[in-house]
């Protein structure tokens, strides 16, 4: 095979020459295609590409990165719309490298897609002690409160857990049939219509002192069936640009409280502003955890936005509880006037071994 001088001198002594045909190969793989209009189609495949990959990136390597994406990590499922358009674009322009790296990206995005089950306990055991219906709703400043009150007559849930409920809200909630209903509350206002909180239990409940946050998060501790269950509202700051850090800190806050449970049966309920592709969330499930909606199949079900919900949207609303509760089945309810879908959960409450 000839070569040129310049090629010889590139090879150096002792080093062995590739052969033409493949580093023309090579270069029409890494080189754009030619014409106008292909060009066009490679350079247009770029962009959406690069956001799926480091979107993917960042949850391949157990981060949530900085704006944009923890924003984009909620909707991760639907990165395949972009990744698949990269794809069309470098098939339009004969973009081998372009081709391999939107198949690359999309299967990344579709393994991700799997459920978290990081930490997810054992089944328990036990005798059953009781069977629970658990709601959890966020009322957008407490403007579906006569929605809930409907799935309350409704659905009848033994223990709720509100969120964004103001002051209309809390006299809704303390209306004569509600108390008698619902008995025992821990209702907090807050100083805004979004960080009012709210327990409320058919069981006798003692207030216990709340998770921290810029929002209202009571606790409470429930006793069924002679066991105690300790209760908590979660309902940390959304990942605003700008607000990452308390965002990640009062998730943390909700880590700790999960983490110092011992061997208590605990429930955390409420608006997470986190889906499970959120290292933030997934810190908080490995410390053994279970997500109810994940439990009983649901765990792509969207809880947000409501105006696209079920067709687009994040599950950001959740009930996670400990080994002694097992989910049984989970359901997304519309409320009107909110961005937010109730969940509905019904658990077995195990007793202790023995």
């Amino acid at each position: 095979m000839e070569t040129t001088v310049a090629e010889d001198r590139a090879a150096g002594p002792g080093r062995p020459r590739a052969p033409r045909g493949a580093r023309s190969a090579v270069g029409r793989l890494l080189r754009l295609p030619g014409g106008r209009a292909r060009r066009w189609a490679a350079w247009s495949a770029v962009p959406p590409l690069a956001v799926v990959s480091a979107v993917v990136l960042c949850r391949a390597a157990d981060t949530d990165g900085i704006t944009p994406i923890p924003q984009l990590l909620a909707f991760l499922p639907w990165l395949l719309v972009p990744a698949a358009l990269g794809l069309l674009l470098s098939t339009a322009a004969r973009w081998p490298l372009g081709c391999g790296w939107a198949l690359a990206a999309a299967a990344a995005t579709g393994w991700f897609i799997q459920p978290y089950d990081g930490g997810s306990p054992p089944e328990p055991r036990g005798p059953v002690l009781a069977r629970l219906r658990v709601m959890t709703a966020n009322l957008e400043f407490g403007q579906a409160r006569e929605g809930l009150l409907s799935a309350l007559r409704r659905e009848r849930p033994d223990l709720v857990a509100v969120q964004e409920c103001d002051p209309r809200c809390a006299a809704a909630l303390d209306s004569a049939a509600v108390r008698r209903a619902y008995p025992y509350r821990n209702i907090t206002l807050g100083d805004s219509a979004a960080a009012g909180s709210a327990i409320l239990s058919r069981h006798p409940l003692t207030r216990a002192e709340g998770v921290r946050g810029t929002l209202r998060m009571p606790g409470a501790v429930v006793r069924v069936a002679g066991q105690r269950l300790r209760t908590q509202v979660a309902h940390p700051m959304p990942p605003m640009p700008g607000q990452l850090d308390l965002w990640r800190t009062e998730l943390g806050r909700l880590r700790a409280y999960a983490a110092g449970r011992g061997g208590e049966p605990t429930l955390i309920a409420g608006d997470f502003n986190a889906t499970q592709d959120h290292a933030a969330f997934r810190d908080l499930l490995d410390t053994g955890l279970r997500d109810s909606a994940r439990a009983t199949g649901v765990s792509r079900t969207p809880s947000w936005p409501s105006t696209t919900t079920p067709v687009l949207g994040a599950q950001i609303d959740h009930v996670l509880v400990s080994r002694a509760l097992r989910p049984r089945t989970a359901r997304f309810l519309d409320l009107p006037h909110t961005d937010h879908r109730a969940l509905l959960v019904e658990l077995d409450l195990y007793g202790p071994r023995g």
